[in-house]
């Protein structure tokens, strides 16, 4: 019992980081709309972006646990997020911006893996429970509203040393929270190789 409470903690916790991650361009999208001068449609498209992304490959990145189990995909969804967030800090142009996006998109994927892992840790007379409190991870895209924002004021635009400044100092953060959170997820979630399914693509793609 101890083991599956531990691993919904680490997953609501890690998709509430990871869902954070996923909506950063509808703030600091403003900042660069400002910086490159962009037009509706150029502003709409850098918003987007991720979110198609994250959309789109929930399915086979879904389906990855069933494999190979949700706590390497998710540990390593959260670690591998935070080379595009610190690329972020750098890029200049408007290209850049939407090639990074479509990468930090990865992170709305956490909410596949997170629904397989969970699940497969409760019996069904509580999945709807587990399930529930799992998905109260998504509040992390208002903690990004709500607290983005701030963070841009914390370092001047020039930055602080190796620090950027300004909105570049969010993803700065998002980054170091990323790669802490995977630390801290790998320390207490479990692997349980009874999970793994032997099914194949066409099983798998059945429903």
């Amino acid at each position: 019992i101890w083991k599956r409470n531990s691993v919904l903690a680490m997953n609501t916790f890690g998709f509430t980081v990871m869902f954070a991650v996923w909506v950063i361009f509808a703030i600091v999208g403003i900042a660069i709309r400002k910086e490159l001068s962009l037009g509706e449609t150029e502003f709409a498209l850098l918003v987007a972006l991720p979110i198609l992304t994250g959309s789109i490959l929930r399915l086979p990145v879904g389906m990855a646990p069933d494999w190979y189990g949700g706590r390497p995909i998710f540990t390593a969804l959260l670690a591998t997020t935070a080379v595009p967030l610190l690329l972020l800090c750098f890029a200049t142009q408007y290209w850049q911006y939407l090639v990074l996006g479509l990468f930090i998109g990865m992170a709305g994927t956490s909410f596949a893996v997170g629904i397989a892992y969970t699940s497969a840790w409760f019996p069904q007379r509580l999945q709807g429970t587990s399930l529930g409190i799992f998905g109260a991870g998504n509040t992390g895209a208002s903690l990004t509203k709500l607290f983005a924002p701030a963070l841009m004021t914390v370092v001047p635009a020039g930055g602080l040393g190796l620090v950027p400044g300004g909105w570049r100092f969010v993803p700065f953060v998002y980054a170091i929270a990323v790669l802490v959170t995977a630390a801290i997820y790998w320390s207490f979630t479990f692997t349980d190789h009874s999970h793994h399914k032997q099914e194949s693509m066409r099983q798998l793609l059945a429903p």
